[in-house]
């Protein structure tokens, strides 16, 4: 790839990267595997994108592993995804560490297993006080969710008496969902040819740019990414403004 001119304006980079991660079980089925084949080649391409991310420079990376909806699926699978689950928290903790990743979880943590909420645990205290990448795995999440249990986090503290029905806003609204200490995801990147976000993110995703690809989850590699950042970077994120008042504030910035 040839460089940059030396005068040339850097590239806009997401500092805040969501990912929902489909097409694993389709990988398989297309080349007469089981599933859970897709899943583990899946795995692999996570590494792909955080290495990417480190890279590039963007800040945060959210991945959506396995959504709420996703514990109705077949219960050989099911197993089969924790157990890959589980041996991932076992394998990659360390070298996530050592590459100064920031691990956390996001999502109903109740419904898995004493092992694996140990698990995630341990990685969330190994790896707090890294900053390279904020790296967040949904888990037993669902956007939904997520909105339901700020509001429930809100009217406990109405019942409490510690806030006014009236004070609530939109901002502390949004202080109560998940990642509210993270700036909102910049991009959204959905691999696996559905155009839809499934239930991610939902009050997040609000404002996020969205890139969509006809290529699976395995298939993804450093160029793909690239493309989309490329994508990304050429448009005008307006926020509900026009594009005459953003000109104006950037050449106010500029001044």
């Amino acid at each position: 790839m040839p460089s940059e001119p030396a005068n040339a304006a850097p590239a806009r980079i997401p500092r805040h990267l969501a990912v929902i991660m489909d097409g694993n079980g389709r990988w398989a089925e297309r080349r007469r595997r089981p599933r859970i084949i897709g899943h583990r080649a899946g795995a692999r391409a996570v590494n792909v994108c955080i290495d990417f991310c480190i890279e590039r420079g963007v800040q945060a990376l959210t991945l959506f592993a396995f959504s709420s909806e996703n514990w109705g699926r077949p219960e050989d699978e099911v197993g089969g995804l924790m157990k890959l689950f589980l041996n991932a928290l076992e394998r990659e903790v360390e070298e996530l560490d050592r590459r100064g990743v920031r691990v956390r979880f996001i999502g109903e943590r109740e419904r898995f297993s004493d092992k694996i909420r140990e698990r995630m645990a341990a990685a969330e205290r190994q790896t707090e006080r890294n900053g390279a990448l904020h790296l967040t795995i949904a888990a037993s999440y669902g956007g939904r969710w997520d909105i339901a249990q700020a509001a429930r986090s809100l009217a406990q503290d109405v019942a409490a008496g510690r806030l006014a029905p009236q004070d609530i806003d939109e901002r502390l609204l949004g202080a109560r969902v998940c990642l509210a200490d993270l700036p909102p995801p910049d991009l959204f990147i959905r691999t696996g040819g559905d155009t839809r976000i499934s239930n991610f993110l939902l009050w997040q995703l609000a404002y996020t740019e969205l890139w969509f690809t006809e290529a699976l989850w395995p298939e993804l590699d450093a160029a793909m990414l690239q493309r989309a950042l490329d994508e990304y970077a050429g448009r005008e994120r307006r926020f509900g403004l026009t594009g005459a008042q953003i000109a104006a504030q950037t050449n106010e910035t500029v001044e």
